[in-house]
């Protein structure tokens, strides 16, 4: 499946963009992760309702810390990972599905 259709940007550095259950079920989202600034504490993947957030599989980022990112599909780019992150280290990107 192609990303043909623009991004919605809901990153944790800026405003967030709340949608109602209904369009979160019906997006597909993705993050990406400031590795080098991830130090670990794991309340995104606590934040996840989808269960898509984890460590990655022993990998360290320059300080030394475990970092996190998606270990499965299913992401609907809720943004409560980012939400959650005391570093606002991950941006989410979310898509509406057209299936």
């Amino acid at each position: 499946m192609g990303w043909n259709i623009p991004f919605i940007l809901l990153s944790a550095k800026g405003i967030y963009f709340f949608a109602s259950k209904k369009s979160i079920m019906a997006a597909i989202g993705t993050i990406v992760v400031d590795i080098d600034r991830c130090k670990g504490c794991g309340l995104c993947i606590e934040a996840c309702p989808q269960k898509v957030v984890g460590f990655t599989d022993n990998q360290l980022n320059i300080k030394g810390y475990r970092y996190v990112g998606l270990v499965s599909e299913g992401c609907t780019g809720c943004t409560n990972c980012a939400i959650v992150c005391p570093d606002r280290v991950i941006t989410v990107y979310r898509q509406k599905n057209t299936q």
